[in-house]
């Protein structure tokens, strides 16, 4: 009789990196399974301690690292300025969002106390400091933050708790050339990222209503949107605008082939994609 990975087999070489073709293997029998298992462990381990010593001897700088930096100087050079913001967020600032205790993304926030939490996402913070920079500069006003959020979202290969967000959004643009400028700024960072194969798609979010996400490879790698919106009255905002969202480990798993978001993010058992536990 046939039979497949237990499911600790199939997480341990998950782990170490394993291609799809090999998780997916089928054997006549656990005797064959088991040795199989036991040489390709080695295999992929031994490969591991290679990775990381090219690492160590190499780049030294987490694919994370280098990526938001590049993204960065992607956007710097279409006239977007880079703003750092707290982590930590008012209940308020959620409350702007139209996210209370009867919206979706409300179970999936980290509270500290009743008034503060480890900020779901980067909007709340880009909105407040855009109304201010909006009243000190000349349009178009272009910023951009690229930061973590935090949200109970661990389930699957494609979330994690702590995430790294591009959020970029341009104030102040033409209404009708709003659509082109978004496609050509995801443009701007899907080819900074290395991933020129995307698509797009048009698609309903809980917090923007409609939106215009960037596919790859089956997963969303981003989410924009325009404006004016109906958010924009809380921050006392009347402008046109456009912005997105990246999800940076999710970036690096659709570059690097890989299975688990989990490998590129903020990690104690991974150091660049890979594997400590070898």
């Amino acid at each position: 009789m046939e039979c497949e990975w237990t499911e600790a087999q199939y997480e341990r070489l998950a782990g170490l990196d394993a291609q799809q073709e090999v998780l997916s293997k089928r054997f006549s029998g656990t005797l064959e399974r088991d040795q199989m298992f036991v040489q390709l462990s080695r295999e992929l381990a031994a490969a591991g301690r290679e990775r990381l010593k090219g690492f160590r001897d190499g780049v030294r700088e987490p694919s994370l690292c280098r990526l938001g930096e590049s993204l960065g100087k992607a956007l710097e050079k279409e006239g977007f300025c880079w703003v750092v913001t707290p982590t930590i967020i008012s209940r308020s600032m959620l409350g702007k969002m139209t996210i209370d205790e009867s919206h979706d993304l409300y179970s999936q926030v980290f509270w500290l106390d009743r008034n503060k939490c480890l900020r779901p996402m980067l909007a709340p913070n880009l909105y407040s400091v855009s109304k201010d920079l909006l009243r000190l500069w000349e349009p178009p006003v272009r910023v951009f933050e690229i930061g973590s959020c935090f949200r109970k979202e661990s389930q699957g290969n494609t979330h994690l708790n702590e995430f790294t967000m591009l959020n970029f959004v341009e104030w102040g643009i033409e209404k009708e050339k709003r659509g082109e400028r978004l496609r050509f700024l995801a443009d701007v960072v899907m080819q900074a990222a290395g991933l020129p194969g995307y698509r797009f798609e048009e698609e309903n979010s809980v917090v923007y209503g409609d939106t215009l996400d960037v596919m790859c490879g089956g997963v969303e790698a981003a989410s924009g949107a325009m404006g004016p919106h109906v958010l924009d009255g809380a921050w006392g905002i009347d402008s046109t605008w456009v912005g997105m969202g990246f999800g940076l480990e999710r970036l690096l798993m659709l570059k690097n082939g890989g299975r688990n978001v989990k490998s590129y993010g903020r990690s104690l058992s991974y150091l660049d994609g890979i594997s400590l536990k070898l």
